[in-house]
């Protein structure tokens, strides 16, 4: 007879998926914060760096063939790590908390900074982030003051960058969720319609959205080729909106990361170049994208046991789920930045 061996497959996955896999890192951030700030002179205090391995540096296997440059550096900012529930009593994450910085190198700094490091520097600021469950508190004052205390640390990191290490060379800034939240300040007070304007490639603002009118002169991206402009979205399941977006203003620009338009032509998955989930595979044709009142649509991605994925919302995966698409996007995009093709 036969046996049925999914039951004992579906436990291990379970219990594979509950695994706290970032423990097994913490030895790797001895470092102690003798003030509790941020010193961005040591790079310690740089989730990615160049002058340093760290995860961003790794390459997915199928790609280790491909030549590299780094002409152009990236300024990332990784999303919301600290998370856990028991922790919610703390507005902010300790910099040199060795759990919070081994989750953050071991899940966005290599699947989601990794897809700069074809064309670029990849330097990615540790900062005291927000607890996640600022974003929902009826303490209005106290959530603000806990993010002001990120941009603080942004801000601070970013003009160490500057003084440093861009030495006039072209960058881009990227983010995604809290991280893409504090990209956007950043870009519009210290980078729109100042001098540094010249010298940004493009921006790539991952789940969180920008509302029309937000930016003076930095335009949403319309195009594959544009330059000196920002791309945007935050992809769900189709026909799926949160309760918590209900209340949001109309309006929000968004680009597709396939196509690189902002119109809301239904993009089939066939032309997705590759998703990254599991770090060493590429899943083509994984996930489609449409652009609807200002979300991003796709349906349920296809990758090994993705049946067993009931989640609606796919905020995890705004970069990896489109991996490939925006990895050769940085690529034309720096090229056209290099020709000197004027903004479109």
């Amino acid at each position: 007879m036969k046996k049925n061996h999914f039951p004992l497959i579906l436990l291990l996955f379970l219990l594979s998926a509950c695994a706290d896999k970032y423990m097994a890192y913490r030895h790797k951030y001895p470092f102690t914060a003798t003030d509790g700030k941020p010193d961005y002179s040591n790079t310690d205090y740089w989730a990615a760096h160049p002058d340093k391995w760290d995860p961003s540096d790794s390459v997915p296997k199928p790609l280790r063939a491909f030549p590299r440059d780094s002409s152009v550096d990236v300024f990332f900012l990784h999303p919301t790590t600290f998370t856990k529930k028991s922790d919610a009593g703390q507005s902010n994450a300790r910099i040199d908390d060795a759990y919070i910085n081994a989750k953050t190198d071991y899940s966005t700094i290599l699947y989601q900074a990794s897809v700069f490091n074809e064309q670029c520097r990849v330097f990615a600021p540790r900062y005291r982030q927000a607890h996640i469950q600022n974003f929902y508190s009826a303490d209005s004052l106290k959530a603000h003051a806990a993010f002001e205390l990120a941009y603080a640390d942004i801000r601070d990191a970013f003009a160490y960058y500057l003084s440093h290490y861009n030495k006039g060379r072209p960058f881009i800034i990227a983010g995604h969720s809290q991280g893409a939240l504090l990209s956007e300040r950043l870009l519009k007070e210290e980078v729109e319609g100042k001098p540094l304007m010249r010298q940004l490639v493009a921006a790539y603002i991952a789940g969180w959205p920008v509302p029309a009118g937000y930016f003076t002169t930095l335009k949403v991206c319309t195009d594959s080729l544009q330059t000196g402009c920002f791309c945007s979205w935050r992809t769900f399941k189709s026909g799926y909106r949160p309760a918590y977006l209900e209340k949001e203003q109309p309006g929000v620009q968004v680009t597709n990361p396939i196509s690189w338009t902002i119109t809301g032509e239904e993009i089939s998955r066939r032309y997705n170049k590759g998703a990254v989930i599991r770090f060493n595979k590429l899943y083509k044709v994984s996930t489609g994208a449409r652009i609807s009142a200002g979300l991003l649509y796709t349906k349920r991605p296809r990758f090994p046991w993705s049946f067993l994925y009931r989640s609606k919302n796919y905020h995890v995966g705004d970069i990896n789920l489109y991996y490939m698409n925006i990895r050769e996007n940085i690529k034309t995009r720096i090229r056209q930045f290099r020709a000197g093709v004027p903004a479109s």
